[in-house]
């Protein structure tokens, strides 16, 4: 890419109420099994639906001025299920029970047999996307600690092995979605900022493996939680100078809600920064200057050419209506501070 302060989203986009049912969407944590109820068409119709849905976000992205656009994940109960149930290796009909994020019990794969790739998980996703539009597109798919972290391991018997082996499959799966057109791969590692010390133990070489020989663009997210779910967002990171050292291009922080300092991204010296500048904690939608001055605290910190602009986390809590809003002033914030640094 050769625009200065591109912008993107992390992750998710919201789904029409004619594709979920926003009352399950709302009432459950992310989940980690497949949750077959969230889905308003039935099995006949839902391919063709989450089709559409994908389409009206790319839509949606492209109105707004965003330069690296996405299908925003609507095929998707969560950023986790998708993925992570669709492996060989996972009793999906008898899921197991692990500690969440806030300590409570939660459905999770039951690891029974080798992780292994099956036919085509989401590379078909990633050539839909490459046939409807000519910006650049970005997937998200969840990293191999995550995948570790939140699954009942019944086969391996050891961490390491484990997250090796989800590293495996997703350095295979992320080969497959480059050569099906896809320019830029982000893995999302929200469990890295939750368990500091065994992310220090495995998470740079996780990622490693991961995009080992992968060309382009990769990122890696690093997170609080979606914020619907976590409202009162930490004031620091507990696991991100650690990042410098791994093979990802660049890092993706949030930094609106938590009201993060800028200053955050000193501790990255060698990556590109996907700077979270749009407050997904509430509705209100930020005018395009807010997000400059959010923006303008990043580039003194990283320079305009290291700089993505980016909302903080998943948009699909919101209504459509808002992050329709909150896109464009993340497009038109941008582009402000884009004239500034090209003198224009």
């Amino acid at each position: 890419m050769n625009q200065v302060i591109p912008t993107m989203l992390v992750g998710s986009y919201p789904q029409p109420a004619w594709l979920v049912n926003r009352d399950v969407l709302l009432g459950n944590a992310p989940p980690r099994v497949r949750m077959r109820d969230v889905w308003c068409p039935g099995p006949e119709t839902l391919q063709e639906a989450q089709d559409d849905a994908c389409l009206l976000a790319l839509r949606d992205q492209e109105r707004a001025g965003i330069d690296i656009v996405s299908d925003g994940e609507c095929r998707r109960e969560s950023y986790f299920s998708h993925f992570a149930n669709a492996l060989g290796g996972i009793d999906i009909n008898n899921p197991g029970e692990m500690p969440g994020r806030t300590g409570k019990p939660t459905s999770v794969p039951r690891v029974t047999g080798p992780i292994t790739r099956t036919t085509g998980v989401q590379v078909g996703d990633v050539a839909f996307l490459r046939q409807q539009t000519d910006r650049p597109i970005k997937v998200t798919i969840p990293g191999a600690f995550t995948m570790a972290r939140m699954a009942k391991d019944e086969f391996y018997g050891d961490q390491g092995r484990l997250i090796d082996a989800y590293a495996a499959v997703l350095n295979a799966v992320i080969q497959e979605m480059k050569a099906a057109g896809a320019d830029i791969i982000q893995i999302d590692e929200p469990h890295m900022q939750a368990h500091p010390e065994d992310a220090r133990r495995y998470g740079v070489d996780a990622i490693n493996q991961a995009f080992d020989g992968v060309p382009g663009i990769t990122i890696v997210h690093v997170c609080f939680g979606y914020a619907y779910v976590v409202r009162d967002k930490p004031s620091g990171y507990s696991f991100l100078a650690e990042l410098d050292a791994c093979d990802a291009t660049a890092i993706s922080i949030e930094a609106a809600q938590p009201r993060l300092d800028p200053s955050i991204i000193d501790r990255l010296p060698s990556k590109q920064i996907v700077y979270g500048v749009i407050d997904l904690g509430t509705d209100d939608v930020e005018t395009p200057e807010l997000v400059a001055d959010r923006l303008r605290g990043a580039v003194r910190h990283a320079g305009p050419g290291r700089i993505i602009a980016a909302p903080d986390c998943g948009m699909k809590y919101l209504t459509r209506q808002v992050a329709c809003g909150k896109l464009a002033a993340l497009a038109d914030g941008a582009a402000i501070v884009r004239r500034e640094v090209e003198g224009n």
